[in-house]
C-alpha cells in the first residue's frame, strides 16, 4: 500500500516522463528515417544523429547553474517549448548543418527535462522505496522510448505531420508537471571525484562507460538508417527501432540480480561477447527474414543495453558511498563523449562497408569491451562483496539518469527552492 501511495504521488511526474520517452522515440526515428529519404550520406546522418548526445553532454553542465537561479519548473517550461520548437523547424529547411542544430537543441533540452524530472522522483521517494519507484520509471521510460516509433507509420504526406506529433508530445509533456503539488527538490553537493582516480579504482569502468557510449549512441542513432538501407518497410523499421528497449524491461532486473550474487566482471563480459556475437549472427542471418532480423535486433539490445549500468555498479563496489555520485557523474560523461562520436564512426563504417558496417561495428566495440574485461580479471581479484543492485545506474541514451548524477555533482548546495 505504501508504495501504491508513492506511485500515485508521483503519477503527474511518471505520466510527463511517458510523454517525454514517446515524443524522444519518434523524434530520433524519425530524424534517422527522414535523413535517409532526403539522400544525406550515412556518415552525415551520423553526424547529425550525434548532435543529440552533444547537446545533450552540454546540458548536464548548464542546466544545473540555470535550475540554481529559476527553480525546476521553469526550466522544464522553457525546455519543454524549445524542444518542441526545434522539432516543428527541423522539416523547414532540408539541409545537414541545420538539421544538426536542431537536433542538438533537441539533446540539450530533452537532458534538462530529464534531470528536473528525475530530481522530483529522489525527491518524492525514501531509501525504503527508491529503488522499486526507480525501476517503476525506467520500465515507463523504456516502454515509451520503444513504443515512439510506432508513431512512424502515421499517415504524413506533408512531410510535417510526423514532426508535428513529435512537437506536440514534448509541449503536452509540460502540463502534468506543471499542475503537480509538491516542493522542487534541493541540490546537495556530494564528494567530489576525479577522473584519474576512478581509473585507478576501476579501470574497466571507464572503459566500459565510453565503450558503452560509442555502442549506445551508435545504436539508437542508427538503427533506423541501417532499417531502411536493408530494405525494411516503414512498419518493419518501426519494430526494429521499438523492440530493443522493450526486451531490456524483461532482461533488466534478471541481470541485476545476477550481478549482485557474482563478480559483475565477469556476467559484464558474458554481455559483451554475447553482443558481439548476436551482431555477427545478424550478418550471417538477418537477410533471411524481417521476423528474424527483428528477433535478433531484440536480443542485442535485451544484452547490450544493461551493460552500464554493471560498469557503474562494478566501480561503486571499490568507492566509498560519498564517492558514488561523483563517480557516476563521471562516468557518465565519458559516456556522453562516446555517444557523440559513435554515430559518426558507425556513420563512417555504413559508408565504407554499407549496410553490414553497422554490425561489424558493433562487433568490434563489444568485442573489445569483452576482452578488456577478461584481462582486467587477470589483473585483478573480485571484491569481497558487492553491494547494491546494478539497475538503478542506466545509460543517458536511452534515459539521462546521469544527467541527474552531474547536476548533483556541479551544482551548489542550496535551500530549498522556491517553486
Amino acid at each position: 500500500m505504501g508504495l501504491i501511495r508513492e506511485v500515485r504521488g508521483v503519477g503527474p511526474l511518471l505520466f510527463a516522463v511517458l510523454l517525454l520517452g514517446i515524443g524522444s522515440g519518434l523524434q530520433g526515428a524519425l530524424i534517422g528515417v527522414r535523413a535517409t529519404a532526403e539522400a544525406f550520406s550515412v556518415s552525415s546522418t551520423g553526424i547529425i544523429m550525434s548532435g543529440f548526445s552533444a547537446g545533450l553532454l552540454l546540458s548536464s553542465f548548464l542546466t544545473p547553474a540555470v535550475v540554481g537561479r529559476v527553480g525546476h519548473i521553469r526550466v522544464f517550461a522553457a525546455y519543454a517549448s524549445i524542444i518542441s520548437t526545434a522539432i516543428l523547424l527541423v522539416p523547414l529547411w532540408v539541409e545537414p548543418v541545420w538539421w544538426f542544430a536542431m537536433r542538438f537543441v533537441a539533446g540539450l533540452g530533452t537532458a534538462g527535462l530529464y534531470i528536473v524530472c528525475e530530481s522530483w522522483l529522489n525527491s518524492a521517494s525514501t531509501n525504503q522505496n527508491r529503488g522499486q519507484l526507480l525501476s517503476i520509471y525506467m520500465i515507463i521510460m523504456y516502454g515509451a522510448m520503444g513504443g515512439g516509433p510506432f508513431l512512424l507509420n502515421i499517415a504524413d504526406e506533408s512531410g510535417f505531420s510526423r514532426f508535428i506529433v513529435a512537437s506536440a508530445l514534448m509541449s503536452m509533456a509540460l502540463v502534468p508537471l506543471s499542475l503537480a503539488r509538491g516542493e522542487s527538490p534541493a541540490i546537495e553537493r556530494p564528494r567530489p571525484v576525479g577522473m584519474i582516480e576512478i581509473w585507478h579504482t576501476s579501470p574497466l569502468a571507464v572503459v566500459a562507460a565510453l565503450v558503452n557510449g560509442l555502442g549506445q549512441g551508435a545504436f539508437f542513432a542508427m538503427t533506423a538508417v541501417y532499417g531502411v538501407l536493408q530494405g525494411l518497410s516503414l512498419a518493419q523499421t518501426s519494430l526494429l527501432l521499438a523492440l530493443p528497449p522493450l526486451a531490456v524491461i524483461v532482461s533488466q532486473y534478471p541481470i541485476g540480480m545476477l550481478s549482485d550474487r557474482y563478480d559483475r566482471r565477469t556476467l559484464l563480459t558474458v554481455l559483451a561477447f554475447a553482443a558481439a556475437t548476436i551482431a555477427a549472427l545478424i550478418i550471417v542471418l538477418g537477410g533471411v527474414s524481417a521476423i528474424l532480423l527483428t528477433v535478433l535486433f531484440a536480443g542485442f539490445g535485451a544484452i547490450a543495453l544493461p551493460i552500464y549500468s554493471l560498469a557503474v555498479a562494478h566501480a561503486n563496489d571499490h568507492l566509498d558511498t560519498d564517492q558514488m555520485v561523483g563517480a557516476s557523474g563521471k562516468l557518465v560523461l565519458l559516456y556522453g563523449i562516446g555517444s557523440i562520436a559513435g554515430p559518426f564512426l558507425v556513420g563512417l563504417a555504413m559508408q565504407r562497408a554499407g549496410p553490414p558496417g553497422f554490425l561489424l561495428y558493433m562487433m568490434a566495440v563489444y568485442g573489445g569491451l569483452g576482452l578488456f574485461a577478461v584481462y582486467r580479471m587477470a589483473r585483478r581479484a573480485p571484491p569481497v562483496q558487492t553491494e547494491g543492485a546494478a539497475m538503478p545506474a542506466l545509460a543517458p541514451t536511452t534515459t539521462p539518469v546521469g544527467a541527474t548524477v552531474i547536476a548533483e555533482e556541479l551544482a551548489p548546495s542550496s535551500e530549498d527552492e522556491k517553486r
